[in-house]
């Protein structure tokens, strides 16, 4: 009725208003976020050649195994076992892409619902973590990029808190922060006065497009010349700190007052923070508030296991919990600034959207770099997985956690499990008849919990924390570590349950602060408590001591046991029964820096890849790890198993990659003569391998290039750092040889893309370098052989040719990235690789294992001329 009248134009100024109110309220209660599923024109087929390519190699995987080579039954029982490792790895990888789903967020209803005007701002708090170790690897100009982007985000500062985390204990890093700090007051009023975007000064600056685009404010121009001016000698103040940090003096560093730095000996020193900006004093120039920010280097001592990264995380996790206690919190590596100032606000659309949210235990966002060859020659983008594969897991349980850009429900990394939905209600009886319903019980009362007038707890008030929460009352005893739930004057049995059942020291600490902390679903710190207590606390939770006999690493925070603790981490999550989101915005919330050269890369892709052999190797095995439960979606289970067994492909891939310099080298066949009907199904196995690929690129939209380099690197990665990684993976488990690594350097050449042609030895070039010989010199010697041998040795020549080049195509990234800018490879390389394949050619060829034997006729009974 409103709306006709309103179209009627009969109702007045004052209707207008409520309407408008009203149609305010009604948007406010709209979810704020919504499932886009793919179009199906474009899912549909896809679903349906996958379906068609499944059976098609099936039978061929038949016909393979019943038509054997008998004279080279070696080379044919090698390339089936190949082919079948192939075909189980490709149903691993291809069917948890099955329902790939992309999303949408309403930051207008957000705000809407939250940010109210005339009412306290209801956002919930997030405690953003960044990490580093050393500053000579990890710049201290690229940190403190990133921590001016965060402290410049588009979100309330007095819910933003900024934990850095120095795990190298270097009087370098803690210098810079100040210095960040102090240019932090003249940087944020300028980013939320004229709305710049990204709020990273560095990326800022340097960005080749019309700053003045969209601005109306006729002093920006001078305000940002200023502003250029003022970052321009704060560059040349750090660059000061970094120079004098080169040289480390006899005595060690000393502070400004005189006394000595507590972190000169980085594997040997006490716990230090540091609050540079929060309640008072942390005011920028123009007199408002700024984010609290607070530098963190926990302790170490000899004889304590650290845990490296995972370690320092946890160390971050307590500390806010006691410092802080947002319920989010969103991890950061040093390298990766805020690209999107709103990146907060779209995981908040998930968090805090009262249909999904509540059982939402991560928000991951994809990974986007700067300073990457247009080319991408070495796929550092991985635009397929997370373009690909990380919209398919969206659809079933979510994404797997990357290790950044990722924002936290702190209650799941907690251990706890996801809020269970309302049960159906079951039928109950009077007790009469036994054969309907179930007997009504009475409800049970705990001991020590007092009257209906009030609860009263052994100890006194004295020795009682209350924390309020909505409609529960939490009472906790720091004597006993007891906690006691009440609802009036009766207490929840679930509750009662949990707390009775769960021994709080041995799960988080001997800390009763923190452990207090870890019951508020809502975050926030005890009224009650000073700063100077907290501080002196939260010192106490970073202490080495501190996790023995815990459930830390093992139960709760980050996992350890891997190098890769972010698949463990994730995995357990999901294990309990949460779900994750993918949220991809328009634009990229958070952008970082990636290893361009050859030799950073494949360094970088063997730690990834052993990380996942060591989960493959422990308790945590996908495979066989949480099944009892039963809370881990199948196709999310074949996922995490994909996960950590993709390094074992790299054998039958590096044997599959030499069978065709084998075959040219020795005149054999892996595959019988086929007839004309098994043609056809090696022509249907074609077609449906290319018509997977290309259906997959119309519904994600990555382009043909992107995924053409996604296959090279697959193949060089395949035959080097995967192939390491499993015997690094095996010497560690079988003999407890273990293998240090070190942080990939995210320092940048001055030349644009300079980087791309330095050239760093490495061991892992030598099995590319190789196979990619061996098959060169297959080429040519199966060249030859025909030219000698005349015209009908042509065509069987083809095939082995087409998967020679098949081979070398794919290697030829490796091939640009050995020669360099100056088309030169080092010696060293030629040498080891040239004398390696012509002693395997040489060997091959005198000993032809793979060949049958066969007897020629025996001389002395039919004579010489038989």
């Amino acid at each position: 009725m409103d709306d006709w009248k309103m179209q009627q134009g009969n109702l007045g100024p004052e209707a207008d208003d409520a309407y408008d109110d009203m149609s305010m309220l009604d948007e406010a209660r709209q979810p704020l976020s919504r499932k886009v599923p793919i179009a199906s024109s474009k899912v549909n087929p896809y679903r349906m050649v996958i379906v068609a390519r499944l059976l098609i190699l099936a039978f061929f995987l038949r016909y393979r195994i019943l038509n054997p080579v008998h004279d080279a039954i070696g080379l044919w029982l090698t390339s089936v076992i190949c082919e079948i490792w192939f075909a189980f790895s490709w149903i691993l990888d291809q069917f948890p892409k099955w329902f790939p789903i992309d999303r949408e967020t309403y930051l207008d209803r957000l705000s809407l619902r939250y940010e109210r005007e005339g009412e306290p701002n209801m956002l919930a708090p997030v405690d953003i973590f960044v990490s580093t170790v050393d500053p000579m690897k990890e710049p201290p100009l690229v940190t403190a990029n990133t921590v001016l982007s965060i402290l410049a985000m588009d979100y309330p500062v007095d819910k933003i808190s900024c934990y850095i985390s120095d795990d190298g204990a270097s009087m370098l890093t803690f210098e810079s922060l100040s210095e960040t700090a102090e240019f932090a007051r003249k940087w944020v009023p300028f980013c939320k006065k004229f709305a710049i975007e990204p709020r990273a000064p560095e990326m800022y600056f340097t960005l080749k497009v019309d700053y003045l685009k969209d601005k109306v404010q006729p002093t920006f121009v001078k305000e940002r010349r200023a502003m250029k001016r003022e970052y321009e000698e704060f560059k040349v103040r750090i660059n000061a700190l970094v120079a004098k940090a080169q040289k480390v003096p006899p005595e060690g560093w000393i502070m400004q007052d005189g006394t000595p730095w507590p972190g000169n000996n980085t594997k040997d020193h006490p716990g230090m923070i540091q609050v540079f900006l929060g309640q008072s004093g942390g005011h920028d120039t123009e007199g408002n508030e700024l984010p609290r920010l607070v530098y963190v280097s926990r302790e170490k001592r000899p004889g304590f296991l650290h845990h490296k990264k995972a370690g320092a995380m946890n160390a971050l996790v307590r500390v806010s919990g006691v410092l802080t206690n947002a319920p989010f919190m969103l991890n950061l590596d040093c390298d990766h600034y805020i690209n999107n100032s709103k990146a907060a606000r779209e995981a908040m659309c998930f968090l805090m959207d009262p249909q999904i949210g509540r059982k939402v235990c991560y928000v991951q966002f994809p990974q986007r770099f700067d300073g990457i060859d247009r080319h991408d020659r070495y796929a550092n983008r991985n635009t397929v997985f997370f373009d690909i594969n990380m919209k398919g897991l969206d659809g079933i349980q979510g994404p797997v956690y990357v290790g950044t850009g990722c924002v936290f429900r702190r209650q799941a990394l907690y251990g706890y499990e996801p809020p269970k939905g309302p049960k159906r209600p079951k039928m109950v009886s009077c007790g009469c008849c036994p054969c309907f319903g179930r007997r009504k019980k009475d409800k049970k009362y705990p001991k020590n919990v007092g009257n209906e007038n009030g609860p009263s707890l052994e100890g006194g008030s004295d020795s009682v924390f209350s924390l309020v929460f909505s409609p529960t009352y939490c009472f906790f005893n720091p004597l006993t570590l007891n906690f006691i739930y009440t609802c009036g004057a009766a207490v929840e049995d679930d509750k009662e349950l949990l707390m009775s059942q769960m021994n709080f020291e041995k799960k988080f600490g001997q800390s009763a602060i923190f452990v207090t902390s870890t019951l508020m679903d809502q975050g926030g710190v005890p009224p009650s408590s000073s700063p100077a207590a907290l501080l002196k606390e939260a010192i106490h939770v970073i202490s080495c001591g501190y996790e023995d006999k815990t459930e830390w690493g093992s139960e709760l925070g980050w996992i350890y046991g891997s190098i890769t603790e972010d698949i463990l981490t994730g995995f357990k999550m999901h294990c309990r029964g949460w779900r994750s989101i993918y949220c991809m915005p328009k634009l990229p919330a958070f952008k970082g820096s990636a290893p361009i050269n050859l030799s950073d890369r494949l360094n970088q892709v063997l730690r990834w890849a052993l990380g996942s052999v060591e989960i493959f190797f422990s308790r945590h095995c996908p495979a066989w790890y949480g099944l009892k439960g039963a809370k881990l979606r199948w196709l999310e289970r074949f996922a995490y198993v994909n996960t950590t067994i993709y390094p074992f492909t790299s054998l039958p891939l590096l044997a599959y990659c030499t069978l065709p310099a084998i075959c040219l080298l020795t005149d054999k066949f892996i595959m019988p003569p086929i007839s004309t009907f098994a043609s056809l199904f090696f022509i249907a196995l074609f077609l449906s391998i290319f018509a997977t690929g290309i259906l997959e690129l119309r519904w994600s939209g990555v382009s043909i290039e992107e995924w053409w380099r996604n296959e090279q690197f697959w193949v060089i990665g395949g035959i080097s750092a995967h192939l390491f990684a499993v015997v690094q993976g095996l010497l560690k488990v079988l003999a407890g040889i273990d293998t240090n690594f070190t942080v990939t350097s995210k320092t940048t050449d001055d030349e644009e893309f300079g980087e791309l042609y330095t050239f760093k030895w490495t061991t892992l070039l030598i099995p590319p370098t190789t196979v990619l010989i061996i098959n060169l010199v297959g080429v040519v010697a199966g060249i030859s052989d025909a030219i000698n041998n005349g015209y009908q040795s042509w065509g069987p020549l083809f095939g082995k040719l087409f998967f020679s080049f098949w081979v070398i195509v794919h290697l030829y990234p490796f091939l640009k990235g050995l020669m360099g800018r100056q088309n030169r490879t080092p010696t060293i390389v030629v040498i080891w690789s040239v004398l390696l394949a012509s002693i395997f050619s040489l060997l091959w060829v005198r000993i032809d294992p793979f060949v049958l034997k066969t007897k020629g006729p025996d001389t002395t009974k039919c004579g010489i001329n038989c």
